[in-house]
């Protein structure tokens, strides 16, 4: 029999909280105080959730489930409250208890803290997975680090992004469990010693080196229905001992502290500058400090069901999520061969069965190299193994293609030059079983382009598997009216199977349902406008086009397109070439990275020319430009139900595969796009007349970049639209009081520097752009096309996602009560 406070009902649940009230925060059972409800409901929630956890974990051991461990350096899991309560069935449970004190549930939420975990889309992948794999009963299990501080918090200056702590942890954070009695041991730096066995085979011995603790801090991740908890182990770092004693023996007390500091300033930040060498080490040791956590705690939790290794890979699949946990090949077998004195083959064997790799990124920049002096400096054990892998692999090449030293080149796990590295991607692909790519456009190129050689040799270890999304985090909670409408029409049902949206098709231009679709909208677009209103200082048009572009500010985002369409219009209408007829409001978001000079930029950009064109009064009712700052997953949650298009502008054949189009694809947006990432298998879902697309070709791009032919300055000459706007930068239009700010823009393009060709599609992006506004002004077709991205957006859940990690990588099964 379950405690009381385990049930679910109202008075059950009012029961638990008043009960964390006065035990747990020492408060009155009264207390109106927002932040002592959203703690006593956390509890009270945690308190089911570590229940179920038990109960899981007796199922899996019952089942003697493969137990998968998806390792990142990124879990954007924004706030968890709302998601515990909808998964958990007690959302309108806790609505009606607080309503009963006079509290608005959004209030409630709004105490808590969006965890600093992740940057992007990355973490965000990482989030929705383990949502799914608890959802669909998988005993999944995510490895990541215990940030401080998150990336950092975005305050605007004048238009420039200025950067502040993002100490997410200040406030107490109820949901973790701190769990120092599994603490792990971390051994760093030193030297390796020469030496031989009794046997005369050679015996390395890593010596001297330091010692960090791993300490652990679980987060229940509950799946819908609550019947299966899984968890998000992360790892903060620690000092062995309070204090080295011999150092503090000798009187220097001080060194003695920062040696200790030191040790617990590894997991203090994520994403240190790596600009500055001190930084790049420290991001070398919090990826290594990951794997040698993670894969410590991974072989203690399979020991204590085997008595040796040979099921290893039948028992636990590892999923690397990007390059960054790359070195978990060169630990495993450190582990394997030095701790468990396994033979190099075998613990080769096991190493490869059970590892496998996930690329997100064709982007040289992310494609990660450590200089092998770096590597020496702070794992010289690592740095042996991995020269040991390299030369048995070059080994196999070499007897599969005699003579072709050029292949050996560029096949090594050793870049060669005057700073040798270590190209940490070949290192994921040769110590895995599988690898794959995140849409279907990605895994090509990755094939043909930038992992050819691989792909070559091992063709069947190649799979695509397409991102997606979790519906319950991106509609069930993010857009709760549009999820109720759905519901009501055509069941529940696509909450766990997104496919059933194909039901509502036949809706899509029935009157009655395009109203109330229409109803929600406004809705949600007069919520974030009142978001605007407070932290941008604007007020909109809620009745306007929500043109919508958030994400991270990179140039191959080309933010800078979307500015460049701006202008465009911005000036037509001006010099009374346009007469404009609808009014739209352009919503921009996103962090640039601190040493990121030009993205930076673009944020200033974006701010001056919003003040231009918001304070003119010639295109008031026309033109509205908004920077939302500080970018985050609650914030998120705002804009994508409200936007009316989403623009999914990257260069073609830089997106590996993108997410956010499909979270506003799911709530009712219509894409502008270029045939990139998952936009191209968006278009096959949504069909042509339902999505805008325009420009370049991956293909097209690559054959330009290839044969050296792009001239941004013959289409500067070739076309006027492209000098108007061009040259606005050049003649200060937009920074009248700062001259010469953008004219670097200007000379970019004069100069044949435009690498990520937004010449070449401005021209097929205006006429888009014409599109959309005259599709827009047709409510009715509108909104016929914006149900149809809904219902047609059914293969972008992240529970296909990991059914298909399930069965073509992970070899494992659902694992469900009964």
């Amino acid at each position: 029999m379950k405690p009381d406070y385990l049930q679910s009902s109202k008075s059950s649940l009012k029961a638990s909280m008043d009960y964390h009230l006065r035990c747990s925060l020492c408060k009155e059972a009264s207390s109106k105080e927002c932040r002592d409800l959203f703690l006593a409901t956390a509890f009270s929630l945690r308190d089911q959730m570590t229940e179920k956890i038990l109960e899981t974990e007796r199922r899996y051991q019952q089942a003697k489930a493969k137990r998968v461990y998806y390792l990142s350096m990124e879990f954007l899991i924004g706030r968890l409250l709302g998601d515990a309560l909808h998964n958990l069935g007690l959302i309108d449970v806790c609505r009606n208890v607080l309503a009963d004190a006079g509290i608005d549930i959004e209030e409630v939420q709004e105490q808590e803290n969006d965890a600093g975990l992740g940057n992007g889309g990355l973490g965000r992948l990482a989030a929705c997975f383990l949502d799914s794999m608890a959802t669909l009963s998988i005993a999944g299990f995510g490895y990541g680090i215990h940030y401080e501080y998150g990336l950092f918090k975005q305050e605007i200056d004048n238009g420039y992004q200025k950067e502040k702590p993002d100490n997410w942890l200040a406030e107490f954070n109820p949901w973790e469990i701190k769990r120092t009695d599994e603490k792990c041991i971390v051994p760093i730096y030193g030297r390796i010693e020469h030496f031989q066995d009794r046997a005369g085979d050679y015996n390395p011995m890593w010596l001297d080196w330091k010692v960090i603790m791993g300490i652990p801090f679980d987060t229940p991740v509950v799946g819908y229905g609550g019947k299966t908890v899984n968890w998000l182990r992360l790892y903060g770092a620690g000092s062995s001992t309070d204090f080295d004693i011999q150092i503090f023996n000798e009187g220097d007390y001080f060194r003695a502290v920062e040696q200790k500091v030191a040790s617990e300033t590894i997991t203090k930040m994520l994403y240190p500058l790596d600009t500055l060498k001190s930084g790049k080490e420290l991001r070398l040791v919090q990826e290594y400090f990951l794997v040698a956590c993670s894969l410590r705690d991974i072989v203690r939790r399979y020991l204590k069901d085997h008595e040796n290794f040979d099921r290893f890979p039948h028992a636990v699949a590892i999923q690397m999520n990007d390059t960054h946990p790359s070195l978990a090949v060169a630990e495993l077998m450190r582990l394997l061969v030095d701790e468990y004195a396994l033979p190099w083959d075998h613990a080769w064997e096991l190493t490869q069965k059970t590892l496998a790799y996930t690329n997100h990124t064709i982007l040289s920049e992310a494609l990660e190299k450590w200089p092998v002096s770096l590597l020496e400096q702070v794992i010289p054990r690592h740095l042996q193994i991995i020269y040991e892998i390299n030369a048995r692999f070059l080994q196999k090449v070499t007897y599969l293609h005699p003579g072709n030293v050029d292949l050996l080149r560029r096949m090594s796990l050793i870049e060669e030059g005057e700073n040798k590295q270590v190209r940490m991607a070949h290192l994921a692909m040769v110590g895995s079983h599988s690898i794959n790519g995140v849409s279907a456009l990605h895994t090509d190129i990755l094939k043909k382009n930038n992992f050819a050689d691989f792909h070559a040799m091992w063709p069947d270890r190649f799979v695509n598997i397409t991102n997606g999304i979790t519906q319950r985090r991106w509609l069930l909670k993010a857009n709760p009216q549009l999820a109720q409408l759905i519901s009501k029409t055509i069941g529940d049902a696509w909450i766990t199977d997104l496919s059933q949206l194909k039901r509502l098709e036949p809706y899509a231009d029935e009157p009655a349902f395009q109203k109330e679709f229409r109803k929600i909208k406004l809705a949600n677009k007069e919520r974030l406008g009142g978001t605007i209103s407070r932290t941008a200082w604007i007020t909109v048009n809620p009745e306007s086009l929500f043109d919508v572009h958030v994400k991270r500010i990179h140039e191959y985002k080309r933010q800078l397109l979307k500015v460049m369409h701006i202008i465009y219009e911005y000036l037509r209408i001006i010099r009374g070439e346009k007469k404009h007829t609808v009014a739209r409001t352009f919503i921009f978001a996103g962090k640039a990275a601190p040493g990121y000079w030009v993205a930076k930029q673009m944020i200033k950009l974006i701010h001056n020319v919003g003040q231009v064109i918001n304070s003119d009064k010639r295109v008031q009712d026309a033109l509205k430009i908004v920077f939302l700052p500080d970018y985050r997953v609650s914030l998120a949650e705002k804009i994508i139900p409200a936007a009316d298009l989403s623009e999914q502008i990257s260069m073609a054949g830089t997106e590996a595969s993108g997410t956010g189009n499909m979270k506003f694809m799911l709530n009712g947006a219509l894409t502008a796009g270029t045939l990139d990432g998952a936009n191209v298998e968006m278009l096959e879902e949504v069909g042509a007349e339902n999505i805008f697309i325009f420009g370049l070709k991956a293909e097209e791009i690559a054959e330009m970049e290839r044969k050296s032919s792009y001239r941004p300055t013959e289409y500067y000459h070739r076309h006027p639209e492209i000098r108007l706007v061009i040259d606005a930068f050049r003649d200060n239009v937009f920074s009248p009081s700062e001259p010469g700010l953008f004219q670097w823009i200007y000379h970019r393009f004069m100069n044949e520097e435009d690498y990520y060709f937004h010449l070449p599609d401005f021209i097929s992006y205006i006429r888009v752009q014409e599109k959309i506004e005259k599709e827009y002004r047709n409510t009715a077709s509108w909104t016929k096309k914006a149900i149809l991205n809904i219902a047609r957006s059914g293969k972008f859940s992240s529970d296909r996602a990991v059914s298909e990690y399930a069965g073509l990588i992970w070899n494992t099964e659902s694992v469900k009560e009964g």
